[in-house]
């Protein structure tokens, strides 16, 4: 262990090399306006995720929360992170586990502690070099996952949307609640506000996006809208000026039946902050072009997300929305982040006020567009006009389960059918027989797992009467043990019957793999 660490540590400091090297006041000007430009982007995203996070009646601590989230995550997981690149703080992921958590019986607290827990996990999974795992979530389980979460960001914002309050502790019990019970009850300003906000950054000029994000620009029109003419439509009310949220992570309130409580939401919460911050530091680095190291960024955020409820804030990850702006505006190095952080620090302390005034429904439009915005439609596309039968199965399966289960069981669902679908791709094994007199020759194609077993079988078994038997292996890769078994069953009935049996066109490996049967194989085998 002591030498992973080591390892890990040196492996942290040439990063910081190659990433410094030369560094002079042209590149840290560079990072500067970075920055800044990512501040923007992440002051709207992070109040309407702060706020999607908690349930109603926190939704102003959960303003604050999403606020510190950004600003400390960006300094500490910006700092210690495995790339130049990440830019971390709540995401929309995010908030579709913290909903339910805050509703529970434990309320912040709980999440808090949620929070801590996870992040001890991701630092563990760094430690113990979990980082390669990320390798194993097919693309179409990705976009199938990112998909189903946005629609539960979507839904989970029917509430403000709309202007009514929502009852329940899922996002479908939310739903069923609004179609059931909330249909007459819906606040038109609201709606009006909402519609608002998703219209600015529907149509907001692209180049005026260099220098006011567009999501910045919605909450802002709707906002001097609500302070000029406020027709009774919520608003988050004042948020404190300090870094520290009015309720925080306090040990001394943790209880062990509160511990065993929250563990499972930890786990799910840590894992999809691996999912999330690795999957963002692997597309970062591909625009980039540089290294990016899996290990040391799960340390980041694992440090990150134990710092953070101790200010007061919900789970973050790296986000790729901010990263890529990151990237996009020129930024060199990590302080980058570090930039985005005081950006921000310098809004709870200036603009305080004026974010207390922001409607709910500038919000819900804002996390409605981004939801939209989070979909991959064009390789969605692909999927279903391509004929990719396994990949569109793939992404509905991993999606549907996203939005109906927990988002743990839901990756674990899409990685599980992708390797179900991959094992019957391997398994195309074909059998061809031919005859010849009073010879019959099967030959046996491709990789031979144990689902050939009954097709061999039955091919064999269909083909009776003749004095020999030739078994062809000259197109196979491979030989399950169970097809070993079922050669060695075929064996014995057919010398029983009187026939001759000779194997021939044997690679080295299928050799081997038959060296482990239960017959003679070697006096059966022809050079």
């Amino acid at each position: 262990m002591a030498k992973n660490r080591s390892s890990l540590v040196k492996r942290y400091i040439s990063l910081l090399k190659n990433e410094f090297h030369g560094y002079n006041a042209s590149a840290l000007l560079a990072d500067f306006i970075a920055g800044v430009t990512v501040g923007a982007v992440a002051l709207p995203l992070a109040l309407a995720f702060g706020a999607a996070s908690v349930s109603a009646e926190y939704a102003a601590v959960g303003v604050a929360a999403g606020m510190i989230t950004a600003i400390v995550a960006g300094i500490v997981s910006g700092l210690l992170g495995g790339g130049s690149f990440q830019i971390s703080g709540p995401t929309g992921a995010m908030t579709v586990i913290l909903g339910g958590i805050v509703a529970g019986k434990h309320g912040l607290l709980g999440m808090f502690l949620a929070c801590f827990i996870a992040g001890a996990i991701l630092l563990l999974m760094g430690l113990f070099r979990f980082g390669r795992l990320i390798r194993f979530i097919p693309r179409p389980v990705v976009v199938g996952f990112t998909s189903g979460i946005a629609v539960v960001i979507a839904l989970g914002q029917l509430g403000n949307f709309f202007g009514v309050t929502l009852t329940g502790e899922t996002t479908l019990d939310k739903v069923v609640c609004f179609f059931s019970r909330e249909l007459d009850n819906i606040n038109l300003y609201a709606v009006l506000f909402s519609l608002l906000a998703v219209a600015v950054m529907a149509f907001y000029p692209k180049k005026a996006g260099k220098f006011i994000p567009g999501s910045l620009a919605a909450i802002i029109a709707v906002t001097a809208l609500c302070a000029v003419w406020n027709p009774g439509v919520r608003t988050i009310g004042q948020i404190p000026s300090s870094l520290v949220n009015s309720v925080r992570l306090e040990f001394s309130a943790v209880t062990p039946e509160m511990l065993a409580d929250v563990a499972g939401s930890a786990v799910t919460i840590a894992l999809l902050g691996m999912v999330e911050s690795l999957l963002c530091g692997t597309c970062a680095a591909n625009m980039k072009k540089e290294v990016f190291d899996s290990d040391i960024e799960l340390i980041a955020q694992g440090v990150g997300n134990m710092v953070i409820p101790f200010f007061g804030g919900v789970p973050s990850t790296a986000a790729i929305a901010r990263t890529s702006v990151a990237v996009k505006s020129g930024g060199r190095t990590r302080l980058t982040a570090v930039f985005q952080s005081l950006f921000l620090i310098a809004c709870v302390f200036v603009l305080s006020g004026a974010i207390g005034m922001v409607p709910y429904a500038a919000l819900a439009g804002v996390l409605a567009v981004t939801a939209f915005r989070m979909n991959d439609f064009a390789t969605i596309r692909s999927y279903f006009t391509g004929k990719q039968r396994g990949a569109a199965l793939q992404f509905a399966v991993t999606c549907a389960a996203t939005v109906l289960l927990d988002l743990t069981y839901a990756i674990l669902i899409g990685v599980a059918l992708a390797f179900v679908l991959l094992l019957f791709e391997l398994c195309r094994a074909k059998i061809d027989s031919e005859e010849k007199g009073d010879t019959l020759t099967f030959r046996l194609s491709g990789t031979c797992y144990f689902a050939f077993a009954e097709t061999l079988r039955a091919a064999v078994g269909a083909k009776t009467g003749f004095a020999n038997y030739v078994f062809d292996f000259s197109g196979v890769s491979y030989l399950d043990l169970t097809v070993v078994g079922t050669l060695g069953e075929l064996v014995g009935t057919l010398t029983e019957s009187g026939a001759s049996v000779v194997f021939v066109g044997l690679s080295d490996r299928v050799r081997r793999e038959l060296a482990h049967a239960e017959f003679d194989c070697a006096a059966l085998c022809e050079e």
